[in-house]
């Protein structure tokens, strides 16, 4: 039978090559710490844009989507798309009037909170 080869490296050759990445490390502090911080900084914003953009992209589907429904709904009304919308003329002071006739501030009675150890 024939000597089986390994295609792996010696390991006197790897543990030369950890060496020699440790020794950078230590030569060189920004393989160490600028590099991975630099790298992780442009990759994450590459993702979150990525993200983003796709998120951008679903609720611009849905938005289209109800206006082509809401769009539908005024061409199917009788009156059409001109008088589908009328708002009820509204004023401030009669507003005030209104509400001022449901509640007299002038007029009340003091009313006991119970506390809560008294509710049970």
């Amino acid at each position: 039978m024939a000597p089986e080869t390994r295609s792996a490296a010696h390991p006197t050759k790897v543990l030369h090559s950890t060496s020699e990445f440790k020794r950078w490390g230590r030569k060189y502090p920004f393989i160490r710490y600028g590099l991975p911080l630099i790298s992780l900084t442009v990759l994450g914003s590459v993702g979150l844009a990525h993200l983003i953009r796709g998120s951008k992209e679903v609720t611009k589907e849905k938005d289209d989507l109800e206006w082509d429904i809401i769009e539908t709904t005024k061409a199917l009304t009788r009156t059409g798309p001109t008088m589908a919308y009328n708002p009820k003329k509204l004023s401030l002071e009669e507003e005030l009037k209104a509400l001022q006739e449901k509640v007299d501030i002038n007029n009340y009675e003091y009313k006991r909170i119970p506390r809560p150890k008294e509710v049970n």
